[in-house]
């Protein structure tokens, strides 16, 4: 229809080409030895200098009006997804597509993120939302106008908000959610959540093993992951021992049927742990840390020598008591690999179950490959680009 309309279009409103020519005179002598020279007339240049302009002027008016007014849009297989993932301590988004036809995902259409996490409005929550907003502009750079209405949004808030009192949580949840309405995109109130430590440890396991190929295999062939976040440590992998309810969880992709241990240690996070590092050094239950008690100053083992503390502390911890100008960096490997087991090991006489191997937590023996993400990956990442320079 619009290729036909164009087109009537551009003969109605164009005048026909008039072609003034000489009537010739047809010369007996084709082969004439001697032709006479001829003057060129000019009006003899106006038949290819019209040809030529109209022909330009189809071609132009074929473009704009046959060729740009149809848009490039994906196939009609192709969808797009929004995933916000609310961590302790920043907020990032996933955009991606996906065929339903192929089942091919797209993870390449970008992520953004944004400081500081949910957690931190916890003091004025109502202001939770409007930091999602500069998220939701970025992800409709990426998706279609025209697939933004049937394109679905979630936000999945994870341990920063599990810390957080329930009411609290509610509060920016609901924040979150007024935005999200109005966002274009496709949102229900339900999608705004704050996922078990367990789901957290699930999702994990299947990106990496998504990502390994190993996902819809043989279950011995699946890796492990632990991912270090800011506030907690997930650990999921395939076990064969028999496992306490609470850790248990089946998936099934296809036809083969994965028997997980899921959990998510809270308070093991890096951002929390170094927290709570710092309560041990002032509580003077670390033997370098009651010696320097005696000078007034906290030794921190764990930080190379000259560097300068200065990190934000949960809102009533006693390390948000400690004056950061006594906690001096000792830079000592053993004594911060003694503190550390120290913290892992805190609350094991508590422990319920027949192994142990983090606090009062039940934890199988480790079993196959694992994958360490998020945090251990940042800090490798840092610390190997230093021996490359």
């Amino acid at each position: 229809m619009r290729r036909s309309h164009a087109r009537t279009r551009i003969n109605s409103n164009m005048d026909p080409i008039k072609l003034h020519t000489r009537p010739l005179t047809r010369s007996t002598n084709l082969f004439s030895r001697n032709p006479k020279p001829t003057k060129s007339n000019p009006s003899s240049f106006a038949i290819p200098i019209a040809l030529t302009a109209t022909l330009i002027t189809l071609i132009s008016c074929y473009y704009v009006f046959i060729h740009a007014a149809k848009p490039s849009f994906p196939p009609s297989s192709v969808k797009y997804g929004v995933l916000l993932d609310g961590g302790s301590t920043g907020t990032r988004i996933h955009v991606f597509s996906y065929d339903t036809e192929t089942n091919h995902f797209d993870f390449d259409l970008g992520s953004m993120r944004l400081n500081p996490g949910l957690s931190s409005y916890a003091v004025n929550p109502t202001n939770a939302g409007d930091s999602l907003k500069d998220l939701l502009d970025f992800a409709k750079r990426k998706v279609p106008p025209a697939f933004w209405a049937d394109t679905e949004i979630r936000l999945m808030a994870t341990a920063g908000l599990r810390l957080v009192d329930v009411v609290v949580q509610d509060k920016i949840l609901d924040s979150c959610r007024r935005v999200l309405r109005v966002s274009g995109f496709r949102f229900a109130d339900d999608w705004a959540t704050v996922i078990t430590g367990s789901d957290e440890g699930v999702y994990a396991w299947i990106v990496a093993n998504y990502a390994l190929g190993t996902l819809g295999g043989d279950p011995s062939e699946t890796t492990g992951i632990i991912e270090l976040g800011g506030a907690s440590v997930q650990v999921t992998f395939v076990s064969d021992e028999p496992l306490p309810q609470e850790f248990s969880r089946t998936l099934k992709f296809g036809n083969v049927t994965y028997n997980l241990y899921s959990h998510s240690f809270l308070h093991f996070g890096q951002n929390v742990a170094f927290e709570t590092l710092r309560e041990l050094l002032s509580s003077g239950d670390f033997n370098t840390a009651a010696e320097s008690l005696q000078k007034g100053t906290y030794i921190d083992p764990c930080s190379p020598k000259g560097y300068l503390h200065h990190v934000e502390s949960s809102p009533g911890s006693l390390a948000a008591k400690i004056d950061l100008s006594t906690l001096q960096a000792g830079g000592n490997f053993s004594e911060c690999r003694s503190a550390a087991l120290t913290l892992l090991q805190n609350g094991k006489e508590k422990c319920s179950y027949k192994s142990c191997y983090l606090g009062s937590t039940f934890m199988p023996k480790l079993r196959g490959k694992f994958l360490a993400t998020e945090n251990f990956f940042h800090t490798s990442k840092v610390s190997f680009s230093h021996f490359d320079r």
